[in-house]
């Protein structure tokens, strides 16, 4: 019986490995990997059911048999496997396989015949079984008195619905305890023995009523039940020599099995330990057509009820979750069914709502503005700013002069101070400014080529293509290259702060290479004037959460190069934003809905 059950076992095994195989190789999460984007979008009203996880479970616990013997607590034990896998968050469909083998000591004499003294109607098993009659007194025996005792081997294949109340939540997205029951039926063999004698086949016990001592006031207590035990213990030899009766007519895989078919009733709770690994308690009940499972149909010659034994198994469970999780959810019955409804709400309450507030009236809304307290009337930039145009630290609404000469002195209202009678000093700076100075920034293109002002380009919500609206702008940094010839600019890429750091570092990566690649391409600029640097969301703009402030971070920022500058190279990892159709990259796997905007 033991090598029938190893080989239910392997071949339990072997099913596990092929089905884990598979699922791991060819599936992959609908919810993790933008196959439900369709629902993301807003194009149909459910979302997909995510694949998830097999379960394997390892068992160990009691087992034992509540039939016409008393059952030894503890006496039993059993052991097997599970596979477990999830149809919808609330039913599962759970193979199972067990070996038990449970054994059992009646305190209560039972015999063939009517015997004198305090055992008077104390007549119980072996009414119609032959495997007792060495103990009937026409065949030599002394009183006709045992006490039964037996141990049995169990296995069991059965197939079960189970069916799970813990992952109905409203407040989590995942659960650490589930609690289920379940409803099943299968295939059990079993194989019962007796001790029914020290020695061979066929000897017997005899002077069993005086060894323990029994009277029916003694077996009427829990204390003299459990003496009338402890002295059969001492007398039997625990050899189950006898092979039990088998029940006549039922189904047999060859003479030496009893195939039966089975119905399992289960409750369990189990606890997470981690997406891995669970761990459960539960209790069995297994009924079978089957009232020999201890050896004895009947109790008494007046209790000849047609009650079937049956079993019990309380047991501790292991179960252990298969397949890459890159591909594959844990089991649906530890997530919320409500999870992706749950967030897509939390997600549209937190969706920014353009807001057209231009609180100092400069023109730029407070979105965008980096400068909200602007004096009334100033001048300002694209970004909301002061403007200083000559930059002599006057702004130009209160300076009378804003575009001043560059190399004199100013008043307090901003205009410079030009000497009135010309020096030599100042032929010779004219002279210089018209021939010799000339001709340096005919070479250099402009003296002043560090101190150009260049502009920033922005991009849309993970994407790193560049936008035709800012395709002047990068025209005005080759163009302002092209008259610096030995100008060296350096590209900084920068994103805001949603999604990890990781992610970020890769998707500023490639709004600075965007950027370099236009310049590059389209103008001819030397690659090796170009310094590619990139900083995530580690220097961002505004730390606000609005979408403006949002769009204000995702940028490239244009500098001349610093002495500190070095290029970067390209950050670890797969692949972050999409790109425009001609720069052939692959894009993200980012969630969103193009329609609205961002």
């Amino acid at each position: 019986m033991i090598q029938k059950f190893y080989l239910l076992v392997m071949s339990f095994a072997f099913t596990v490995c092929s089905l884990s195989a598979q699922e791991t190789a060819t599936t992959k999460s609908k919810m993790d990997s933008g196959d439900d984007a369709s629902f993301r979008l807003g194009q149909t009203p459910y979302s997909a059911k995510p694949k998830n996880a097999w379960e394997l479970g390892i068992h160990l616990g009691h087992y034992f048999i509540d039939g016409d013997v008393d059952t030894r607590i503890p006496g039993g034990y059993g052991v097997g496997l599970h596979l477990r896998k999830a149809v919808h968050y609330v039913f599962s469909v759970r193979a199972d396989l067990f070996y038990g083998v449970a054994k059992g000591i009646e305190p209560q004499p039972w015999s063939h015949h009517n015997v004198d003294g305090n055992v008077v109607n104390q007549i119980g098993g072996g009414l119609v079984e032959d495997v007792y009659d060495s103990y009937n007194p026409s065949n030599g025996h002394p009183d006709g008195i045992w006490f039964p005792a037996y141990k049995t081997r169990q296995i069991y294949g059965a197939l079960e619905g189970i069916i799970n109340v813990g992952n109905i939540l409203f407040h989590k997205d995942r659960n650490k305890w589930n609690w289920y029951v379940g409803l099943g039926a299968g295939l059990s063999s079993r194989d019962t023995k007796l001790d029914l004698g020290p020695g061979a086949i066929g000897s017997t016990y005899s002077g069993l009523l005086a060894t323990t001592g029994w009277t029916y006031e003694k077996f009427n207590t829990k204390a003299g039940r459990k003496d009338i035990k402890a002295k059969l213990d001492a007398v039997y030899d625990g050899v189950y020599e006898t092979q039990g009766f088998k029940k006549a007519g039922i189904f047999r895989l060859g003479d030496e099995t009893n195939i039966a078919v089975m119905f399992i009733g289960s409750v369990g709770v189990a606890r997470k330990l981690s997406k891995r690994f669970n761990l459960g308690i539960e209790h069995q009940i297994m009924a079978s057509d089957d009232d020999y499972l201890d050896g004895i149909r009947f109790r008494t010659e007046d209790d000849l009820t047609a009650d079937v034994d049956m079993q019990h198994y309380t047991n501790i469970r292991l179960g252990i979750n298969l397949g890459n999780f890159d591909k594959v959810t844990e089991p649906l019955y530890w997530l919320n069914p409500l999870d992706a409804t749950l967030n897509d709400i939390a997600g549209l309450k937190a969706r920014p709502q353009l807001d057209l507030t231009d609180s100092d009236g400069d023109g730029v809304i407070d979105m965008m503005d980096q400068e909200n307290n602007t004096v009334a009337g100033a001048s300002v930039d694209t970004r909301g700013v002061t403007l200083d145009s000559d930059g002599d630290g006057l702004a130009d609404h209160v300076d009378k002069e804003p575009f001043s000469p560059i190399g004199h002195e100013i008043d307090k209202d901003g205009v410079a101070k030009v000497v009135c009678c010309i020096t030599e000093t100042d032929v010779n700076r004219m002279i210089d400014a018209k021939t010799g100075a000339l001709l340096t920034d005919m070479k250099s293109k402009n003296s002043n080529c560090g101190k150009w002002y260049l502009p920033m380009i922005h991009f849309d919500l993970d994407k790193y293509s560049v936008k035709p609206e800012f395709y002047g702008h990068l025209y005005h940094v080759a163009n302002v290259m092209k008259m610096c010839p030995d100008m060296c600019v350096t590209a900084v890429g920068h994103t805001d702060v949603r999604n990890t750091t990781e992610y970020n570092k890769l998707l500023s990566y490639n709004r600075a290479q965007a950027a370099v690649d236009h310049l590059v391409n389209n103008f001819g600029i030397d690659r090796s004037r170009l310094k590619l640097m990139y900083g995530g969301e580690d220097a961002n703009i505004t730390k606000g959460t609005r979408e403006g402030e949002h769009y204000m971070n995702r940028r490239v920022e244009f500098r001349v190069c610093d002495p500190s500058d070095a290029e970067m190279v390209r950050p670890a990892g797969g692949s972050a934003g999409s790109g425009d159709k001609k720069s052939g990259k692959v894009g993200s796997t980012f969630k969103g809905n193009k329609n609205s905007g961002y």
